[in-house]
């Protein structure tokens, strides 16, 4: 099966969100001396996977769900689905906020969160103008990242696992890309470190996807306590590369 061009668009750090400006917590591992080197950096990316980008492809599928109802195991379901009552919708994504912003303990990634969702749906509205992104709540600092993603994939025409693979896949090359900068290492080997994860960010994306047919409570809550700290004490610093 060939994959949707607006899948890569969508997926390419170039896309105008702002990604490259973060490290997904790198800049405060390398500080703290917990990644040194590819070994290193290979072990942050799968726990980074398994955690930050479980709950974000979980809930970016689960938003993707309150505008373009499917069955995950259909091809292209998303292309011929029924949009949602724009009341129903407004209250699901209403609830995923909330339990999103509950599994976020660390203020400063709740902030990045906010912040990025933010800047993703700067360019979702100039891109799909007609996308229910009027639906997403209205908290102070905007809504959460992964919920403007699930909107906008569902705007591109996207399936849910295809929405699940972005959000997984953006936790993992962001803070590889970091890490070239970071530690100055071999830019093709740390290419190989991604390619050897391809397998397990499908695996999550996949996992990801089945799971956003639970409630919003249910959904994953997968945390990384010693990542809440670094957030933290990264977002004191008043030299830094990466805005997180």
């Amino acid at each position: 099966m060939a994959t949707p061009s607006l899948l890569l668009l969508l997926a390419d750090g170039r896309f105008p969100a702002g990604a490259h400006a973060h490290s997904g917590g790198l800049e405060a591992a390398v500080a703290a001396g917990r990644v040194t080197d590819l070994v290193t950096l290979e072990a942050f990316l799968a726990g980074r996977l398994a955690t930050a980008g479980l709950v974000g492809a979980a809930f970016a599928a689960a938003a993707h769900r309150t505008a373009m109802p499917e069955t995950v195991g259909s091809a292209h379901p998303a292309r011929s689905g029924v949009l949602a009552d724009p009341a129903v919708r407004s209250q699901a994504l209403a609830r995923l906020d909330a339990e999103l912003d509950a599994r976020t303990a660390a203020p400063a990634l709740r902030a990045v969160s906010r912040r990025q969702g933010r800047a993703l749906l700067r360019a979702g509205r100039a891109i799909w103008p007609d996308a229910p992104f009027a639906d997403l709540p209205a908290t102070p600092g905007g809504a959460h990242q992964p919920l403007v993603l699930g909107l906008l994939c569902a705007a591109a025409g996207l399936s849910r696992v295809e929405t699940a693979t972005i959000a997984a896949y953006g936790t993992v090359t962001g803070a590889a890309s970091a890490g070239v900068r970071l530690l100055g290492l071999d830019p093709y080997r740390v290419q190989a470190l991604l390619v050897g994860l391809a397998d397990a960010c499908d695996g999550t994306a996949a996992d990801a996807a089945r799971a956003a047919d639970d409630p919003p409570e249910r959904l994953p809550a997968a945390a990384a306590p010693l990542a809440d700290i670094h957030a933290e004490i990264h977002a004191t610093w008043e030299v830094r590369l990466f805005a997180s």
